[in-house]
Order: structure tokens, then sequence, then C-alpha cells
């Protein structure tokens, strides 16, 4: 009875590893910035709520084809995330997973995330998710990510649409306000990832992974940031130009990009890992109180 309860307890605990295993796989901490990002882009594409059917719907299979493209990140990159400190934990690297898995994970994931997106929100959303899905996966994971230190600003295109999607599940088209939540995510994502790249440049550089401090040096990459969030400082105000954010709205964006600014001009005159460190992660703030202003806003102006 004793043997029969311990193989029971092992093998429920195997059962949980490899389930963590797969989660693991879909990286679901970006995913919920992504489908975070998505889901407001859904609410300010309409004056009142959201239908029910339309957010449960977009809301699955937008996380869904996020985890599969996450997923095929991961298999593309099993080389350099075995070299990498800040990835070697990652579950094929370790051998909990196998390639084969992993294709059939993304697959069946993937696959079902587009055919919730096609059957019960519309053909738009569900062929701008595909291309976001090729975007992040192929163009970038495959093609630019090895071979270019502007992979970021390029890629940075796939990981700006979730707004988009979000918009598109709502009204079925792509509309000038939904294009100004693209522009915010799309020069965000420079700033955002070159500060992490700066206190990881000694992994990237073990890893052969072209990133702008590997190849250009940790001082011009300091200059990039506090470039481009100079740029995303700008671009977070056209919301409030052009008439989908109000006082609200325009404080926090105010506020919260010269916070921001602070952070880079600091990176820029006087650097060390822990302000990259801790500017990296005030960006995933950042990005998430911009956009729940947004939101705020939009609702208080009803």
């Amino acid at each position: 009875m004793l043997k029969f309860f311990a193989v029971s307890t092992d093998s429920l605990a195997g059962f949980s590893s490899r389930i963590s295993a797969f989660v693991a796989l879909t990286k679901p901490r970006v995913v919920s910035l992504i489908v975070f990002t998505a889901v407001i882009g859904m609410f300010l594409a309409t004056p009142g709520m959201v239908p029910a059917q339309i957010l449960l719907a977009a809301t699955l299979g937008i996380a869904l084809v996020a985890g599969a493209a996450a997923a095929v990140n991961c298999l593309v990159e099993q080389g350099i995330d075995a070299r990498m400190q800040r990835t070697s934990w990652r579950p094929l690297p370790r051998g909990e997973l196998t390639p084969l898995e992993t294709v059939v994970f993304a697959g069946v994931m993937g696959g079902f995330g587009l055919w919730v997106l096609a059957h019960f929100v519309n053909p738009l959303t569900m062929w701008l998710t595909l291309a976001t899905f090729v975007g992040y996966a192929v163009v970038y994971t495959v093609i630019l990510k090895p071979l270019t230190p502007q992979n970021i600003v390029i890629g940075g295109a796939s990981g700006a649409m979730p707004p988009v999607l979000g918009w598109a599940a709502v009204t079925g088209e792509v509309t000038t306000e939904a294009l100004l939540l693209f522009l915010i995510i799309f020069a965000w994502t420079p700033p955002h990832f070159w500060s992490l790249a700066l206190y990881r440049t000694e992994d990237y550089a073990r890893a052969g992974v072209p990133m702008l401090p590997v190849t250009h040096g940790k001082e011009y990459t300091r200059l990039q940031v506090l470039l481009y969030t100079l740029i995303l400082f700008a671009v977070s105000l056209l919301p409030f130009a052009y008439g989908m954010g109000g006082a609200l709205y325009l404080a926090a964006a105010v506020i919260l990009g010269l916070v921001y600014l602070a952070y880079a001009v600091r990176i820029h005159a006087a650097y060390s890992d822990s302000l990259a460190r801790a500017c990296f992660r005030y960006s995933i703030v950042y990005l998430a109180a911009l956009f729940a202003a947004l939101l705020v806003d939009h609702y208080l102006a009803l």
C-alpha cells in the first residue's frame, strides 16, 4: 500500500513537472503583457462594453497564439538559451522537453487559437494574429535576431501588434487610433530591451547574439536608450493630441514619461548595471500604467 502511494505521488509530481515545463515554454509573463494590451485595445475600440463572446474568444485566441510563438522562439533559440545565464533554466536547454514535443505543443496551441479567432471573432483578427506570429517566430527569431543589432527595432513591429489585434477584434478594422497604440509599443520596445541588454551584455556576447551593446558598445547603446525614450515620450502624447485621451491621460503620460526619461538620462550619464535593471523593470510598469490610464480616461469621458 505504501509502495503504491509512493509511486502515485512520484507520478503526480512528474506530471506536474511536465505541465510546468510546457507552461514555461509559453513565457507567461511576456504573454500576460501581450494579453493586457490586447484587452485594453478591445475596450478602447468601443464606447460601451465589449461583447462577452468577443472579449473571451479574442483574449483566449490571442493568448494561445502568443504562447505558441513563444514556444517556437524557445525551440529555435535552445542553443542560445543554453549558453545564457538568463535563459539556461528553460525546459529545452535542461532537457525537460524534446523538440518534437515543443513543435506539437506549439502547433496544436497556435492552430486552436487561430481557429477560435476565425470562428468566434472575425477573419481580420485571425489573419493579423497569424501575421504577428510569423513576424515574431520567423522574421524576428530566425532572421533578424542573429543577423542585425537592429533586431529589436525592426522586430518590434510584431510586439507592438496586440492592441491592434484587440481593436480589430471589436471593430473588424484597423483605424488611426489602433495605429497610435501600435506606435507607443513600437517606440517603447528598443529602450525596454536595450536596458536589459546593457546589464546582460556578457550573456549575449557569449551566446553570439548581435545585440546593440555587443556590436556597438555600451556607451552607444546608452545614448540610444535616451534617444528612443525621448521618442517614446513624444509618441505617448499622440493619443491626447488626436483626441483619444483627455486630461487624465495627459497627466499620466507626462508623469510616467518624465520618470522614464529620468532613468534614461541617468543611464546615459552615470551608468550602472543596477540602474539598467531598475530601468528595465520600470519600463514594464510604465507601459502597463500608461495603457491603464488611457482606459480609465476613456470610460470617464463617456
